[in-house]
């Protein structure tokens, strides 16, 4: 408790500021000093205040600057006297000081509590003692024995009197039985000592929880029953004839009920901890019940004292088969109180329970939505992942369980969902599955709650993936949803790895802290591109990110579906040099030599490496990369080397009956896998490789060696010779010398350099080496189909392009284009074979993306749509070789969620019957509309290649979700 403090010297403070003063203003010196008799006010000790006379022509301050200048503590009032004002929080009269220890203060009422439930228990305990020592027959009227004057042999004749006639009629009560026991001296001072206690601590609660109204303390039902079993034992101290009588104190169990309910409520509050509404209700359920078993049982026994004389036991016994509604009728009571009594306990039953089961029932109910909680031990002894998402459709869910537990490591992971709405039905009938019911737990609650990410244990997660529906119209919205889970998860676990996804490039920068961000529109906008110049691209991209057994179409009757399908199930592995028998040969030979040889041999394609000491993974390094025993090498193949069977025996016959100069010459039977081997090798393709016979290395051929066969592909060296390869010059592009006559005939050289792109539309963009105009060019230039003063061209055909066109038809100029258009410009496309690239945008650009844009070559934009065939025809679409159809964003939100394509798929027929060998590249939402991108009612073999592909490829998706790029990032970070 805190008293008052000894008043303190006036310190110097601020005043008001001063303002001219008269006479009449100014104020005399005092002192205020306020206080009660609790110790409870204000003291204001105001000395020396005075107001100084000033100048008269200096103008008042404004409020606002006086109020600026008292938060602030301005130095220019330092010399004034400080109002000191001191506050009394805490009260000091006797009431308030037992108030706190009894009711304020949690430890200290919490073992008052704990004391009260151990007073109402023990009475219980001694109310079943004194019951098991009594004994009615040896009672009868003798007990009392309020006459004087009976005597023994009185007394005995009388009891057996009664004894014959309750035999006779066992309906007969003896009133005198039921109001008065036998209590034994022991028994009734301990149970006078508790009543005292419970019955001074009563009145003292009263005391202390009196707000000036009293009746309403004495007419609680807690109040009516302390009193009804304590005052009457206060009684007999001074009243000795009324030891004997008969008080309910198995009503206390009650009061023990409420006591229990407080102290875990207690409880909970002292030690920081919430405890569900749900154990909260299954205790006062428990409680009611016992409650009411222990109260029927006593009563029942008490009142058949002057019937048949009915143990605890089988009061008990009754007590419980009738709460059952069982009944088996072998014990019943015989007189009409008893009776009575059991019919009001069943009324009371009936009304009670009921809304006890309806309460626990609507809890279930709710923390069935909710999910309850993920326990701490299951945490700390079992490895599980958190997944926060949005809102959680049957499509995400699905894509994320197949492929995150595609992995034999992670069969034994737990899946926690924690998401902030309810459950849906489909979401909850695949939850209930055997399958996922014993591995995945959905909790409904928000990442942004502390309460709900200790609920998912995020702190002892294994990692945390935060994902975004790619059918959100806003989805930067979505996207700054998004960024605060992020933030939240880190705030709450720093060392839990998080893997986010994130829809637009201009938001990455805010989660960059995140061990790995997949940005939805980067990657769509590059696979886009590369489509473009390598068709197929996205397909083995989709197929090395999803999880197949290769086993899909093996029934179909055409070779080239067998082949595809048994080839999808190509995944990426990773093993060490020295742990691999696919490449350990390759110690200290190139990475092309090794790569080349591995894949002859076995099959396997080898496609980059990570240094031991570097984080970097080089994909195709080149021969000038030498390989080492430490080296982690990243290869293509249908399984894993773990999984592989190695038959050398027959290698080693088939390599000894070939000779040097057969190892080139002779056909080799490779795998289908060759054809991803050899994309990208630093192989020259030469004329007629002829090696040298005596020698065991492979060597360049001569120059005019002859040979009647011009092989695929040239002998791959162990060792770059560093004398064969030239120097790497990124800036300087040696098959492009402007002065080479050997380019397109009097073609007009395009006024370009290498260098970075100076202006990027967002931050975080990584910079890429790309083809650039040595000036940018004007904002005016950049329009298709509007000249200017610099050019008077209005649509493609007047442009006169050498190169085949790319046409990209999208709804806005989003900062993704600029991921598009990068690729198609990179410094090792040769400048020859530049396409040209025209925007068909449903709303004009801004400028800063004209900005970003105006320092590539040949890219233009023009205002149109794709439905419109005068737009098609003045961007140049006759004159185009690849139309890409971005999936606009007003259209991803549908009353029926597979609707969000029909506008796209019926524009990608509409170009395809106009325009048939036109190269279409579009994407989709949903992955089973692909069936429509070329449907044709009447073409059986379309229809059966549609039926081919929901069978074989349920799973299929046009681009790989970034669920599953988040996947491959959670297994092996490649």
């Amino acid at each position: 408790m805190m008293g008052p403090r000894s008043q303190s010297q006036a310190e110097p403070s601020m005043t008001p500021p001063r303002r001219s003063s008269t006479a009449a203003d100014r104020l005399p010196t005092e002192t205020v000093q306020r206080n009660n008799s609790s110790n409870t006010g204000v003291i204001l000790d105001i000395s020396t205040l005075k107001l100084a006379d000033v100048d008269s022509e200096v103008p008042p301050l404004p409020p606002r600057y006086r109020f600026r200048d008292l938060l602030l503590g301005d130095q220019s009032f330092q010399n004034d006297d400080r109002v000191q004002v001191e506050f009394y929080v805490n009260e000091n009269t006797f009431k308030e000081r037992l108030k706190l220890f009894f009711i304020k203060n949690q430890r200290s009422s919490l073992r008052i509590r704990l004391f009260n439930l151990s007073l109402k228990l023990l009475t219980c305990l001694l109310y079943i003692i004194r019951v098991s020592l009594d004994d009615p027959t040896n009672q009868v009227t003798c007990a009392r024995k309020h006459c004087a004057n009976i005597t023994d042999a009185l007394c005995s004749k009388a009891c057996a009197n009664y004894t014959a006639n309750l035999t006779a009629d066992p309906t007969q009560i003896n009133w005198e039985l039921i109001f008065w026991v036998n209590r034994r001296v022991p028994v009734w001072a301990i149970q006078v000592t508790v009543a005292l206690i419970s019955f001074l601590q009563a009145m003292l609660l009263v005391y202390l929880s009196y707000k000036g109204n009293i009746w309403e303390q004495i007419f609680q039902i807690s109040f009516i029953i302390e009193m009804i079993n304590t005052v009457p034992f206060i009684i007999t101290i001074f009243w000795p004839p009324l030891r004997n009588i008969f008080v309910p104190v198995f009503l206390n169990c009650w009061l023990a009920k409420s006591a229990l309910e407080n102290m875990i409520n207690d409880l909970h509050r002292a030690i920081q901890r919430t405890h569900s509404a749900m154990f909260n209700q299954v205790l006062i359920l428990i409680c009611t019940l016992l409650c009411l078993v222990f109260t029927g049982a006593c009563g029942i026994q008490h009142l058949e004292r002057a019937g048949k004389n009915l143990t605890l036991f089988d009061a008990l016994y009754f007590c419980i088969v009738t709460f059952s509604t069982v009944g088996y009728g072998d014990v019943t009571p015989r007189i009409w109180p008893s009776q009575l009594l059991v019919v009001i306990m069943i009324c009371v039953a009936l009304v009670v329970l009921p809304l006890q089961f309806e309460e626990l029932a609507y809890l279930w109910m709710e923390r069935q939505k909710s999910g309850g909680n993920y326990s701490r031990h299951r945490a700390q002894t079992e490895k599980h992942v958190v997944l926060c998402v949005t809102s959680l459709k049957i499509d995400l869910l699905m894509d994320f369980l197949n492929e995150f537990y595609a992995h034999p490591r992670l069969q034994d992971y737990y899946v926690v969902i924690l998401c902030p709405t309810e459950m849906d039905i489909q979401v909850r009938r695949i939850l209930q599955i055997p399958l996922w019911s014993q591995r995945v737990i959905y909790l409904q609650g928000s990442a942004l709650k502390d309460q709900d990410l200790m609920r998912a244990k995020m702190d002892d997660a294994e990692a945390c993936f935060i994902l975004s529906s790619r059918n959100e119209v806003d989805r930067t919205a979505a996207d700054h949803q998004t960024i605060l889970r992020a933030w939240a998860v880190k705030d709450f676990a720093p060392n839990c790895p998080l893997y986010v996804q994130i829809l637009k490039p201009e938001n990455k920068f805010h989660v960059k802290f995140a061990d790995h961000v997949v940005c939805e529109e980067e990657f769509k906008y590059a696979m886009l591109a590369l489509n473009c110049v390598c068709p197929a691209t996205s397909t083995l991209v989709t197929l090395l990110v999803h999880t197949s057994r290769g086993q899909e179409g093996q029934t179909s009757p055409e070779q080239w579906q067998r082949t595809y399908g048994r080839c999808s199930g190509n995944e990426v592995y990773h093993i060490r040099l020295m742990d691999s028998k696919f490449f350990g040969e390759y110690d200290g030979k190139s990475f092309t030599y090794a790569s080349f040889h591995a894949h002859k041999k076995y099959g396997v394609c080898l496609i980059g490496t990570k240094r031991e000491d570097n984080k970097s993974i080089l994909l195709n390094p080149g021969p000038r990369h030498i390989m080492s025993a430490t080296d982690t090498c990243y290869y293509i193949n249908i399984t894993k080397e773990e999984n592989s069977a190695f038959i050398f025996k027959q290698e080693e016959k088939h390599s000894k009956g070939l000779s040097a100069a057969g190892v080139y010459d002779a056909p080799s039977r490779l795998p289908v896998q060759s054809i991803i081997a050899s994309m990208g090798t630093v192989a020259i393709d030469l004329q007629n490789p002829d090696p040298p016979a005596d020698s065991n290395k492979l060597a360049l051929p001569t120059e005019n060696g002859a040979g009647s066969r011009r092989p695929s592909i040239a002998p791959v060296l162990e060792i770059a010779d560093s004398s064969a390869i030239l120097p790497c010059d990124l800036l300087n592009d040696p098959s492009e010398d402007e002065t080479n006559q050997s380019d397109e005939d009097g073609a007009p050289a395009i006024d370009c350099v290498k260098g970075y792109p100076p202006n990027s539309p967002y931050i975080g963009s990584s910079p890429t080496l790309c083809h650039l105009l040595q000036q940018k060019a004007p904002f005016c230039c950049l329009r298709l189909d509007k000249g200017c003063r610099h050019n008077s061209f209005e649509d493609a055909k007047a442009y006169g392009f050498k190169n085949k066109l790319i046409i990209v038809s999208a709804e806005t100029a989003g900062n993704g284009l600029y991921n598009f258009i990068v690729p198609l410009r990179a410094y090792y496309r040769p400048r020859k074979e530049l396409n040209p690239i025209v925007l068909l945008l449903d709303n004009p650009p801004d400028n800063h993306f004209l900005e970003a844009i105006c320092c590539f070559p040949m890219v233009y934009y023009m205002a149109g749509t794709i439905d419109n065939l005068d737009n098609l025809l003045q961007c140049g679409i006759i004159y185009a070789d690849n139309l890409v159809v971005v999936d606009k964003e007003s259209t991803m939100s549908a009353e029926e969620d597979y609707m969000a394509d029909a506008k796209t798929i019926v524009n990608v027929q509409t170009m395809f019957r106009l325009f048939p060998s036109l190269s279409i590249i579009t994407e989709l939402t949903h992955p089973s509309n692909m069936r429509f991108m070329q449907f044709r009612a009447k073409d059986c073999y379309s229809l059966a290649l549609s039926k081919l592909e929901k069978v074989s490829h349920p799973n299929k998706n046009s681009f790989p979700t970034d669920s599953k790029c988040l996947r491959c990032c959670f297994f092996s970070p490649i």
